[in-house]
């Protein structure tokens, strides 16, 4: 659906909405002509207030007419937080701003009564062509919606990172050829985990030299399906490397890491994008070891998860689970991924490891890396492996063994 918008010059722009309210759809199909109508009208307002970016919509709050909207230039949440904002000694703290920025947007009147006055900023109120019903299908589209003209914080995210070996010495042509197939791969495995009922809503975005990818849901069994969603998409790419003659197979090296971010949607043309950008803690930790990672290298980050908010089920929580517990819990569920198939033959057994030091009898250490960037700064990081056996075909092997890491990742 178009919406007709009159600018400043008078002249007749068109704002496209159609993709996004797509996606909503699915969301909406128990909901009346008239409901939809409504939020289709939203959507219009809030991309008014969201002015081309100049704006970021923060929360939201019903009433009887509609719905306040709390809306601030996108530099002003970090002047709330600078120590110059404010004579009056009333300056808004980083830590309030995060937590505005998290989880649920929805407000009572009350709090974002409370929040303008903080702010220093007036709601903004919208009148809709029929009140909200209070549906909880209704209120999940609003949050998206508001959502998608802001910016979002998330305390705990993993995130892998997919780099093309040698990208910048490849030509134009071989770049995108790779680039698509890297692609494939993903929406390949994509669709080999949701065969095995295994689901994963995972977004992408570029990182000039591959993709950066994240499970949108969260909690410690999302996290985990990232994990194994990363080793289906190097397998896939390994079975291609494997039949190809020419450049258009990538060779990769890969990094898995849990850690903070934020999310937010660049302006594209007169809209917001349909799909997400993310950039914080977890994107640079993963920069930082790719550089040190080896052509064909699985690099695990020395996190500590921590996933306690009210809106992840308790059984999923992740409160202080580090990397080499994460990978047993990972190991420990690989059963739904049973039936796999890798080019026509059935997958009988996957393992995933960080590997080590040989003690003797059957057992071995986890080795500790460290990883000294191009700054100084040092880091910790995990050799990791995974082998995928199938019936009759050779098993693949994603990774390097620990005995030939090189000089650039020494151990701690």
């Amino acid at each position: 659906m178009e919406f007709d918008e009159l600018s400043q010059s008078g002249i007749r722009r068109i704002a496209d909405f159609s993709p996004y309210l797509d996606q909503l759809a699915g969301l909406a199909q128990d909901m009346g002509l008239r409901q939809r109508s409504n939020l289709v009208d939203l959507e219009r307002c809030l991309h008014q207030h969201w002015s081309l970016g100049q704006n970021n919509i923060l929360s939201w709050a019903p009433i009887d007419s509609g719905l306040l909207i709390l809306v601030v230039p996108h530099y002003a949440i970090a002047e709330y937080t600078s120590p110059q904002s404010g004579d009056n000694g009333s300056r808004v703290s980083a830590r309030f701003i995060t937590e505005l920025i998290s989880g649920e947007r929805r407000l009572s009147l009350s709090q974002m009564q409370k929040v303008a006055r903080l702010l220093d900023v007036e709601p903004v109120s919208l009148l809709l062509r029929q009140p909200l019903t209070g549906h909880p299908v209704e209120t999940q589209i609003i949050e998206k919606m508001i959502r998608r003209y802001g910016i979002n914080y998330v305390a705990s995210r993993a995130v892998t990172l997919f780099d093309i070996v040698g990208f910048g010495l490849l030509t134009p042509f071989e770049q995108m050829t790779q680039l698509n197939s890297l692609a494939y791969s993903l929406n390949s495995a994509h669709a080999k985990m949701l065969e095995q009922d295994v689901g994963i809503n995972f977004a992408r975005s570029s990182s000039g030299d591959g993709f950066y990818v994240w499970n949108r849901d969260d909690g410690l069994e999302a996290n985990v399906n990232l994990y194994h969603f990363m080793h289906i998409v190097l397998a896939d790419n390994a079975i291609a490397r494997s039949k190809s003659i020419s450049k258009a197979v990538p060779r990769l090296r890969a990094c898995f890491h849990v850690g903070a971010c934020y999310e937010f949607h660049q302006a594209e043309g007169l809209n917001p994008t349909g799909h997400d950008f993310i950039v914080g803690d977890v994107t640079i930790e993963l920069a930082r070891m790719i550089d040190a990672a080896l052509p064909g290298q699985i690099l695990v980050g020395d996190f500590l998860a921590d996933i306690t908010t009210e809106y992840v089920d308790p059984a999923q929580t992740q409160a202080n689970l580090d990397a080499v517990t994460f990978l047993q819990r990972a190991q420990g569920n690989l059963s739904k991924l049973s039936g796999l198939e890798f080019s026509g033959e059935r997958v009988t057994a996957i393992k995933c490891y960080l590997t080590g030091e040989n003690m003797g009898g059957g057992q071995f250490n986890i080795r500790r890396l460290h990883i000294k960037d191009k700054h100084g700064l040092s880091r910790v990081a995990y050799n990791a492996k995974v082998n995928i056996y199938r019936e009759t075909a050779q098993p693949i092997l994603l990774g390097i063994e620990d005995r030939k890491l090189a000089a650039a990742v020494l151990p701690v």
